[in-house]
């Protein structure tokens, strides 16, 4: 929002340090999100298969077939790529219809709670660990960082009035944020009230989310409807939301490097935009093959987040005096929540 000028991730940390710190950082922003788009991807594929076969639409899982990757990707990509109008059009009903149905499944919930699914209070050690453990997880169930620097662009493009649209950002930002946290909290709270430990290690076992497995284990079509109906919009606009960032991150990438051997004209910008479209979709595809655990990438997604989301802004605040203005607690909480996101996946060693 300080820069100069509306511009992807490397372009305005290179704006800032210098071409070579923007492709550097650049990279880590990208691996920040490749990450999340690989467990999208794996999620889209899983899940709606499982639902395939749940509902009977087929008779096996079509997750097992490689083409059934590559369509749905295909399908979901191509949308996306159409840029944030079209994006909105889609995604805009499905935001509001699954902050609706968050709110009214967790009510539903509520006749199912057990509070013996919760278990005894473990001891010290096993609590600080799996505290660790889990924080990645709460983080990234109310945070959007992907999707800031699409959104601050977004804006500067519609108001021609910096302070107007930076205004506009940080709003959007607080209003989305406070509903996020009281919501998902919510429905996290009832969610773990009402399913057993042994089912959410089915899930686990399986590759797929806990609402996918609620249509076997929670009886009531009312419930099983709206956790499908939930899955699906919260995967779809999940993913839309992400490839937006992501798409951000590796156009700077890709710009940086070109613009030091040849003039970026409006020509080679869509053309390396449409060469960066057909390699995520093959390498999403290829990815999916590989069926790699969802909570894994979770976990060791921890240190990136801690890099790219926290300590780079720090020390951008403290390095750049048009950014002095920021110093303050709030540099060293996200400092100091940076470092516990850095050191949580290690704590996967004391298990």
């Amino acid at each position: 929002m300080a820069s100069k000028k509306a511009d992807s991730y490397s372009g305005i940390v290179g704006e800032y340090l210098g071409k070579n710190w923007g492709v550097a950082l650049g990279i880590l922003y990208f691996t920040m999100l490749l990450k999340g788009m690989l467990s999208y991807s794996l999620i889209v594929t899983f899940d709606s298969a499982s639902y395939l076969k749940a509902y009977g639409v087929t008779t096996e899982l079509l997750s097992d077939k490689a083409w059934y990757a590559l369509i749905v990707l295909s399908a979901l990509v191509l949308i996306a790529a159409q840029g944030e109008r079209l994006l909105f059009k889609v995604a805009g009903p499905m935001v509001v219809m699954k902050l609706a149905i968050v709110i009214i499944l967790g009510i539903a919930i509520v006749p199912h709670w057990d509070f013996s699914n919760w278990g005894a209070l473990p001891s010290v050690g096993p609590l600080v660990r799996d505290t660790f453990l889990t924080l990645p997880f709460t983080l990234f169930s109310i945070l959007f960082v992907q999707i800031l620097s699409p959104m601050n662009i977004a804006y500067r493009k519609k108001y021609s009035d910096v302070n107007l649209a930076n205004l506009k950002v940080l709003r959007a930002n607080r209003i989305a944020y406070a509903i996020l946290v009281v919501s998902v909290l919510f429905f996290v709270f009832s969610f773990s009230l009402g399913l057993s430990h042994k089912d959410a290690v089915v899930a686990y076992e399986k590759n797929i989310s806990v609402l996918a497995l609620m249509a076997e284990v929670i009886p009531g079509a009312t419930i099983h409807v709206m956790g499908t109906a939930l899955s699906i919009f919260a995967i779809f606009t999940g993913f839309f939301g992400l490839f937006l960032g992501f798409q951000d991150a590796v156009t700077g990438i890709v710009i940086n490097i070109l613009s030091r051997f040849m003039e970026i004209t409006e020509r080679r910008r869509k053309m390396a935009s449409r060469a960066i479209t057909i390699s995520l979709i093959v390498l999403l595809a290829a990815w999916v093959q590989l069926g790699v655990s969802i909570l894994l990438l979770v976990e060791i997604g921890g240190p990136l987040y801690a890099v790219v989301a926290c300590w780079i802004p720090c020390y951008l605040v403290f390095k750049m005096k048009s950014l002095h203005g920021l110093k303050g607690w709030k540099v060293y909480f996200v400092a100091f929540f940076g470092l516990l996101l850095f050191i949580s996946p290690f704590m996967k060693l004391f298990s």
